[in-house]
């Protein structure tokens, strides 16, 4: 009889934004596959393994760092997911300083500052996965200048980490998804379907021609990221760093 094609039973893990949409997905899976699995958020949640905490501070990360030496020991899989926008639109000038800090305290400095507190307790064949966004590659400039930016600014940083830490045999990874069809995803289908007197596939394929078009005809679910995350972590992909891996039905136009 054949074994599980991944198998991550005695890993490590922690993954950020893992109480809704794709961090949800990915914590289910990675426990179903054999990991314990820390998980943190600001909504409470009555888990063993979850900690509440705001990551957009700095002693929100320390208070998951410290949660993460006491319960685990060490860590082997460390899965960035948190990120999101809640900047206005009206391009350029409607950004103030307060929605740029915003922006990078959400999708930029969470990682940086628990890669540099958890990263030490890594062994060789450790994982480090930043969750990124196609938005780095194509920005919308009414309303996603300042996350796109943030997310960019992750990719860079993940790519020269990446190159520090695989001669430790430590593996960096990122993935850029493009639209997922979350919780959140689909109440704004709802709404714009609203807005314009149509109904719920009506309003995807609103958001669909936004995007320039989704060759695939449809969003990503979040099982489909997470199915990702987990290869990237598992020994499957042991030679695999350094890598940004595009997951967006073929939103982004490539060569």
């Amino acid at each position: 009889m054949m074994g599980s094609f991944i198998d991550l039973t005695g890993k490590r893990a922690l993954v950020t934004g893992g109480t809704q949409g794709t961090g949800a997905a990915t914590v289910a899976l990675l426990r179903d596959l054999g990991a314990r699995v820390v998980t943190a958020a600001r909504t409470a949640q009555t888990h063993p393994d979850f900690v509440a905490a705001d990551l957009t501070t700095s002693e929100g990360c320390a208070h998951v760092a410290d949660a993460v030496r006491d319960r685990l020991g060490g860590l082997d899989i460390l899965v960035h997911m948190l990120g999101g926008s809640s900047a206005p639109a009206g391009g350029f000038a409607a950004l103030s300083d307060a929605d740029w800090e915003r922006e990078l305290n959400l999708n930029l400095f969470p990682a940086l500052r628990l890669d540099r507190a958890l990263v030490p307790l890594m062994t060789e064949g450790g994982a480090v996965i930043h969750v990124t966004s196609i938005q780095r590659l194509t920005p919308l400039p009414e309303a996603t200048t300042a996350y796109a930016a943030a997310k960019a600014a992750l990719s860079v940083y993940s790519k020269s980490l990446s190159k520090e830490l695989s001669p430790k045999g430590i593996r960096v990874n990122r993935i850029a998804p493009g639209w997922i069809e979350t919780e959140a995803s689909i109440r704004f289908a709802h709404r714009i379907a609203a807005e314009a007197g149509t109904d719920y596939e009506g309003g995807k394929a609103i958001i669909m021609r936004s995007l320039g078009g989704i060759p695939l005809g449809r969003p990503a679910k979040p099982e489909e990221i997470a199915d990702l995350v987990a290869f990237l972590a598992s020994d499957r992909a042991s030679s695999i760093t350094g890598a940004e891996y595009v997951i967006d039905g073929g939103t982004v136009p490539t060569a």
